[in-house]
C-alpha cells in the first residue's frame, strides 16, 4: 500500500525500553510489524535523568526492531 501509515508505540522505564511498531491493514486494523527493547539508560525512579542517553536508548529499542514479517 503506497499510504501506509506506521504507528509506533514507546515505553521508556527506569529498566528497559520497548518499543512496537505496526501499520494499518486493509481492513483498518492494526498489524504488528515489529517489537523491539534495550536496557534504559538516563531514567532514575521514572525520571528521565539524562535525555541524551534515553534519546539514544530509544532509538537503539526501535532501530533493532524484528519487521521480518513485512
Amino acid at each position: 500500500m503506497p499510504n501506509d501509515k506506521i504507528v509506533v508505540g514507546l515505553d521508556i522505564g527506569t529498566t528497559k525500553v520497548c518499543a512496537i511498531v505496526g501499520r494499518l491493514d486493509n481492513f483498518g486494523k492494526l498489524e504488528i510489524i515489529g517489537v523491539g527493547k534495550a536496557y534504559s539508560e538516563g531514567v532514575k525512579e521514572g525520571i528521565v535523568t539524562n535525555i541524551h542517553k534515553t534519546s539514544a536508548v530509544s532509538t537503539h529499542a526501535v532501530i533493532q526492531e524484528d519487521i521480518s514479517s513485512t
